[in-house]
Order: C-alpha cells, then structure tokens, then sequence
C-alpha cells in the first residue's frame, strides 16, 4: 500500500521531470524537448501501470475493449439517413425559435412603444 503511493509519487515526479525538462532545455531542439516530456510521461506510465491502480485501469480498458468489439456499428446508408434527419431537425428547431424570438420581440416593442 505505501509501495504504491510511492511509485505513484514517483510516476507523478517523472512527468512533472518531464515538463521541468521541457522548459530547461528551452535553447534545444524541440524535437529533444518533446522527447524529454515523452520519456517522462512513458516512464510514469511504466511505473504507475506496477501498482494495484494501474492494474486496475488496465483492467478497466481491457473490459472497455472486450465491450466496444461487441458493438453492432450501423450502415453506411442508415448512418446517412440518421444524420440527415438530424440535421433537419436543428434547421426545423433553429427556425422554430426564431419565429418565437422575432414574436416576442414584436410583443416587447409593442408593450413598451
């Protein structure tokens, strides 16, 4: 238990490390001052993915994973149609609202002259 709030410290230093680096080699290329702030992050990864947490996230999108391949994706065609009717609906709401501000606002210049 404190050997992983440890290593998550730790994992939390790597990419503040990393961040620090990026700025500290500021005369650098910006590809090395990428690089820094990715090994950082990489290493932080690598070390937090060894505590219970990490595991328990990687398990996490392990299931996601299993879950997402069980989707049944629409067709093209309906996938169409569906976006086509959304889009006719915005126009339809948008108009609709438009007519009513326009209404109300005849109403307020009428009531305050």
């Amino acid at each position: 238990m404190i050997a992983d709030k440890l290593k998550l410290i730790l994992a939390v230093l790597l990419v503040a490390g990393g961040i620090g680096g990026f700025y500290y080699f500021g005369d650098k290329p910006d590809l090395i001052r990428v690089a820094v702030v990715l090994l950082g992050a990489v290493l932080a990864v690598a070390i937090a993915a060894t505590t219970a947490t990490g595991r328990g996230t990687w398990e996490f999108f392990k299931g996601a994973r299993l879950e997402l391949r069980k989707v049944i994706w629409p067709a093209r065609k309906e996938t169409m149609q569906i976006t086509l009717v959304v889009f006719v609906m915005v126009i339809l709401v948008a108009v609709y609202m438009w007519v009513i501000d326009w209404g109300l606002h005849q109403v307020v210049r009428a009531v305050t002259g």
